[in-house]
């Protein structure tokens, strides 16, 4: 799942060097890149901690905890996107010169920073999602959603926007929101139409169904002379 979306992003910061004036171009999209990592780790820790509350509670035989899990952690990305985004707005004039001295560059960065911050936005949902999909055990699924979201979607429409229709750099990072805005539509609704009660089922069927490695027998067990130590073998 995460290296499906990670790698449109590194695929298209190398599509940027087709563009005219590449060295601009690249080292704008890699200063977005870069920026877009450093703000993702907020709402990737709490995709990380929805995920874990999640399969805990649904483990646990509680599937109205893990909804309500589910609609804290969103509450608190979108407000933490809000402010992460505003900030980003304020010193997209002044945040290039953390990477440049080069004028044009620094411009050019103002300009992609409002894109970043309705980026992030986005993104912060979707990791959220993406983190109660793990929670569920849906690994499989959201690889197909990202699969289809970024390279059916995302990607193609950054290009087309690129090169077809000569926005730039823009239009890369344009059609990237693209794919994440589906992935989170998709995300949402497999989200939405979830029964938490047949989720819960099917989790507690995986832990009881679930054994030890069959190298583990009598054979680990080391004899001794049989005083004062007692050793249990749990199976």
């Amino acid at each position: 799942m995460v290296c499906l979306e990670w790698w449109s992003f590194e695929f298209v910061v190398l599509c940027s060097g087709f563009l005219p004036k590449p060295q601009i171009e690249t080292s704008v999209l890699n200063i977005s890149l870069n920026t877009a990592c450093f703000v993702y780790m907020i709402p990737f820790g709490l995709g990380a901690a929805v995920s874990t509350r999640v399969s805990n509670e649904l483990g646990a035989g509680r599937p109205e905890a893990a909804k309500l899990a589910v609609r804290v952690v969103l509450c608190l990305t979108i407000t933490g996107g809000i402010i992460v985004g505003t900030v980003l707005i304020f010193v997209r004039n002044i945040w290039g010169y953390a990477y440049s001295n080069e004028a044009e560059v620094v411009k050019y960065v103002a300009i992609m920073l409002p894109l970043l911050a309705i980026s992030n936005m986005i993104d912060s949902i979707q990791s959220v999602l993406s983190g109660v999909a793990r929670g569920c055990g849906w690994q499989k699924i959201g690889a197909f959603v990202n699969l289809g979201a970024f390279y059916v979607v995302g990607v193609p429409s950054g290009i087309l926007l690129a090169f077809v229709f000569s926005i730039g750099g823009k239009g890369l990072w344009i059609g990237l929101t693209c794919g994440i805005f589906v992935q989170v539509v998709l995300l949402s609704i497999i989200t939405l139409c979830t029964n938490w009660e047949k989720e819960e089922i099917k989790t507690k069927n995986r832990v009881f169904s679930s054994s030890f490695p069959t190298d583990i027998d009598a054979r680990t067990i080391e004899k001794d002379n049989g005083e004062n130590t007692k050793k249990r073998v749990f199976c």
